[in-house]
């Protein structure tokens, strides 16, 4: 009668459902053209049916100032495309009575024919280097520099041994 009962219990009440984070379904695009070197364009696409409004945000930073701008597509022809800049977004979603602030940063540089990102990422794999050594009798300073005859009265290296010469 007990297992029954849990039974019962977990599965009229213990139903659980995924959680949707609307921070996720957010990202931007880029674009550039003569008058407006760097155009930032914001999707949301995946919520449009589910909230009830979006508000973009933007802010354009490169070496010496920031520049502001607001809706999905903000274009900002302050920049030129030999600058770095810093590209960050603040995105307000109302949905379904709650309110969710995304927010996220980027730098990006021009490579001439787009705006590519330098975050790089969370790392995919990390071997470890394996050294061979090879004895080449090459003799260098304790500064690293390499030495063409043996010194006298000062220490060398010489096939990853500390010499001295008397």
């Amino acid at each position: 009668m007990k297992k029954l009962l849990v039974v019962l219990l977990v599965s009229l009440g213990l139903q659980t459902q995924a959680q949707i984070l609307p921070c996720d379904s957010i990202s931007y695009t880029t674009a550039s053209t003569m008058n407006y070197p760097f155009i930032a364009m914001g999707d949301a696409s995946p919520l449009l049916n589910l909230a009830d409004s979006i508000s973009w945000s933007w802010s354009v930073c490169n070496s010496s100032m920031c520049y502001s701008g607001y809706g999905d597509t903000a274009s900002f022809g302050q920049v030129i495309t030999t600058d770095t800049l810093k590209v960050c977004y603040d995105v307000m979603i109302f949905l379904g009575g709650a309110t969710y602030v995304c927010y996220d940063c980027d730098s990006l540089v021009y490579d001439g024919s787009s705006w590519v990102s330098l975050n790089m990422g969370n790392p995919t794999g990390i071997n470890e280097l394996q050294f061979t050594w090879k004895d080449d009798g090459k003799m260098y300073d304790l500064l690293g520099r390499e030495l063409i005859e043996v010194p006298v009265g000062t220490m060398y290296i010489r096939n990853r041994k500390l010499n001295i010469r008397k």
